[in-house]
């Protein structure tokens, strides 16, 4: 007779629903671009320059480019003279704008 008396206490307890372990946000996919199209291209070598902080992050964010298709488009600016390089780290490489200054000096350089 015990134990029938303590088996409805016990079995109460278990009536709450189980803990779903799925129920976690689930971040968006980024639909970056792999390769530059020409709008792409063209915002790049005339917005980017204008910028006063250069990163491949800021490339990602603002252009939507893939991390590698930014490393590459920063070099290319960096070898044109458009930007130049600030902070160089093994994983962050931060740039600004070019002024005029420094591309007055460098053509009296050459003279």
């Amino acid at each position: 007779m015990g134990k029938a008396a303590a088996a409805p206490s016990s079995s109460s307890g278990g009536k709450k629903a189980k803990k779903k372990w799925s129920a976690k946000k689930v971040k968006d996919k980024a639909n970056n671009l792999v390769v530059l199209d020409k709008p792409t291209y063209e915002r790049l070598f005339k917005e980017v320059p204008t910028y006063k902080l250069i990163s491949q992050s800021v490339l990602v964010d603002r252009l939507r480019l893939n991390g590698s298709l930014a490393r590459v488009a920063i070099r290319e600016l960096e070898a044109q003279g458009l930007i130049k390089p600030l902070v160089r780290h093994h994983a962050q490489i931060i740039y600004t704008r070019a002024t005029g200054d420094e591309k007055k000096g460098a053509e009296s350089d050459e003279e």
